[in-house]
């Protein structure tokens, strides 16, 4: 069973063509990167929600 992580529903979360994988748009520290590249980023202060209709769906 694969579990999807919170960072493949971030909109930071983009496909790098050149390296042919995803990436982390945001510009993050040493400690930070450790976590992301471990799967340990589960609290990212950076996240933000790849949902397009969510703000639409609040004014309703």
């Amino acid at each position: 069973m694969s579990r999807v992580s919170k960072c493949e529903d971030c909109a930071n979360y983009e496909y790098d063509e050149e390296c042919e994988y995803y990436v982390c748009q945001q510009n993050l520290d040493e400690d930070e990167m450790m976590r992301f590249v471990q799967g340990d980023f589960t609290e990212c202060p950076y996240y933000q929600t790849s949902d397009e209709y969510k703000i639409v769906r609040s004014q309703m």
